[in-house]
């Protein structure tokens, strides 16, 4: 009695997994909104051996996967860029005349049409897994085609002109492939389930085996993705280095006005260990910190001389420079979006802000005890101190501030072994990647380069000889953990209470550690694909058996249809499952349904 009760528990588990339901509201929704057929009578489910859709409409997924790649390669891409939005954003500044947060808008829409096709991919891998044909609605193809039009043609542009930032993908990469190899692989696993389905379903075996070939190549090409993976920041326990230290780029620009003695201050009270500012000197001989060569972007020089507001910053005298408002601006502009995190003293104190002289700011680092590197920018032709710019500045480090000369990384190239003779003290500091026997017969003691030049094998050539490098400008998380897993000494950065709050490099893991992650990874994928592959041969094996035994009322030969309820034999359950729909039984019970006008 026991036997014969878990022999018909058995045969009824295997009825229900014989049986296909049809999911109506979910299918009318994913069809309305896939195709805007929301009627049952424009929708129509494919037959064994049938393709899922028509030349054309195979066309159009196709289509849609395309514009999915695409769109998915221009997000990552901006979304990697983030670290330089405020370069991009205050060169449409210089070349439009007017600020507008440019970086962020471009993202949204990155993202919007990324949401959009992929929203669409998932409708269509869902249609497929109940079985149904795609009819992707007009609309949808416009839609995607503005997609792959505006992906394509921003990525062209922003490769273009920025260049440098496939760099910095590459460089994002290092730290997210293995967790974008995860989830690589969670899709494609993801995705055995309608590729099982149609491949069990399908006559053709060229088809059968494009499908199957494509498929197992995809995944055994991402199976082994991790035995060439490179990351600096897979590591060995007790490898890692110190921190970089952090140098505040033109102070703390995102919490006070750049190269203000407000910025200085502030990026002194998140921790920077240097300031990093630039240099010009006005027309009778004072150095000032500005980063443009005009006064436009970061004064109210439009209101004060409305008739110069692109005269040279360097032709203006010291007195003038001093009637200027310098922090304004940044209320106003509100550059990196933080201005409005700032309480009621400081927004007061910004607003008041004027340009600072070198004097100050080496005053600052000296009582301070901060570091200093600057940009020296040479004055135009016609200013009186065109030829001893370099002299005129080491007068203010070693005669008008009490700041060290140690402390000062001395970043000019011209006129390089007269600084030194002048001052041996100063810390000789090169902007180029230059040759270690060139770095040590001229007495660099530091690099100064671009973080896309970033490499552990170049730091640790150079560390051999007592060489440090500095990365600039470094102000996201993911970059500034890359930067500490390649051992960079120092990186300036625009957010320096960001940086500073990061007690370990984030993604950072032993080579043991990764290995138990995407081995797992790949074992648990490979079962569960096996898994779903013997499920659906299991399926469609029993369901092709079950169906030829069964003949129709006219004496003829049924279709194989695997959608009908099975009569009462060995290959069904004696009672039917409630939610199931047999199309057989529909047309005895229901009326047909009505035609489509």
């Amino acid at each position: 009695m026991a036997s014969s009760l878990r022999f018909g528990r058995l045969r009824g588990l295997r009825g229900k997994l014989l049986r296909r339901y049809d999911h109506r509201p979910l299918v009318a929704c994913l069809s309305g909104l896939y195709g805007c057929r929301w009627r049952r009578c424009e929708r129509s489910r494919t037959r064994p051996g049938d393709c899922c859709c028509d030349k054309l409409e195979g066309a159009s997924f196709a289509l849609l996967v395309a514009a999915f790649c695409l769109t998915l390669v221009f997000l990552f891409f901006w979304g990697q860029a983030e670290n330089d939005y405020n370069d991009f954003d205050w060169f449409n500044f210089g070349n439009l005349g007017f600020w507008f947060p440019w970086s962020v808008v471009l993202l949204i829409i990155a993202a919007g049409f990324f949401t959009y096709v992929t929203v669409l991919v998932l409708l269509a891998v869902c249609l497929l897994s109940e079985g149904q044909k795609l009819h992707l609605h007009w609309s949808h193809k416009v839609g995607i085609l503005v997609s792959v039009t505006f992906s394509v043609a921003a990525t062209a542009v922003l490769s273009d002109l920025w260049s440098n930032e496939w760099t910095t993908v590459l460089l994002s990469l290092q730290v997210t492939a293995p967790y974008l190899h995860v989830g690589g692989v969670l899709l494609v696993t993801a995705l055995a389930w309608p590729i099982a389905f149609y491949f069990f379903r399908m006559n053709g075996r060229w088809r059968r085996g494009l499908i199957l070939g494509v498929y197992l190549c995809v995944l055994s090409a991402l199976y082994l993705v991790p035995l060439g993976l490179y990351s600096p920041c897979i590591k060995e326990d007790g490898t890692l280095g110190p921190a970089p230290a952090l140098i505040g780029h033109r102070g703390a620009p995102m919490l006070a006005p750049e190269n203000t003695l407000m910025s200085f201050e502030k990026a002194v009270e998140a921790g920077s260990e240097g300031l990093e500012t630039d240099v010009t000197i006005s027309v009778d001989g004072i150095p000032f910190l500005m980063h443009d060569h005009t006064l436009r972007r970061t004064t109210n020089v439009h209101q004060a001389f409305p008739n110069r507001t692109d005269t040279p910053a360097a032709m203006f005298t010291w007195a003038e420079l001093q009637g200027l408002n310098a922090g304004a601006w940044f209320l106003s502009l509100n550059p990196f979006g933080t201005a409005g995190s700032l309480g009621a003293a400081d927004r007061l104190q910004a607003a008041k802000q004027t340009v600072c002289s070198l004097q100050a700011f080496l005053q600052l680092a000296a009582r301070t005890d901060r570091r200093v590197i600057f940009d020296l920018y040479r004055p135009p032709r016609g200013h009186p101190f065109r030829d001893t710019w370099i002299q005129r500045t080491l007068e203010v480090v070693q005669n008008e501030s009490s700041i060290r000369s140690s402390q000062v990384l001395w970043l000019p190239s011209d006129l390089r072994s007269v600084v030194q003779d002048l001052d041996p003290e100063l810390q000789q500091t090169s902007g180029s990647r230059l040759p270690v026997e060139e770095l040590q017969r001229s007495g660099i003691v530091a690099l100064n380069l671009h973080y896309s030049a970033m490499s552990p094998r170049l730091t640790r050539r150079y560390a051999a000889v007592n060489v440090t490098t500095n990365l600039y400008v470094v102000s996201q998380p993911w970059l500034f953990s890359l930067a500490w897993c390649c051992g960079v000494h120092s990186v300036t950065t625009n957010a320096p209470q960001l940086l500073a709050s990061l007690g370990s490099p984030l993604f950072l893991m032993s080579p043991d550690e990764y290995d138990v992650m995407w081995i797992l990874t790949d074992l648990i994928s490979l079962v569960l694909i096996f898994l779903i592959f013997i499920f659906h041969w299991w399926r469609e094996r029993r369901l092709t058996s079950c169906s030829s035994s069964v003949t129709p009322e006219n004496g003829t030969a049924g279709k194989f249809s695997t959608d009908l309820h099975l009569p009462k034999t060995s290959c069904s359950p004696v009672h039917s499952l409630p939610g199931s729909f047999s199309t057989t039984s529909a047309r005895q019970q229901s009326p047909s349904p009505p035609s489509c006008k």
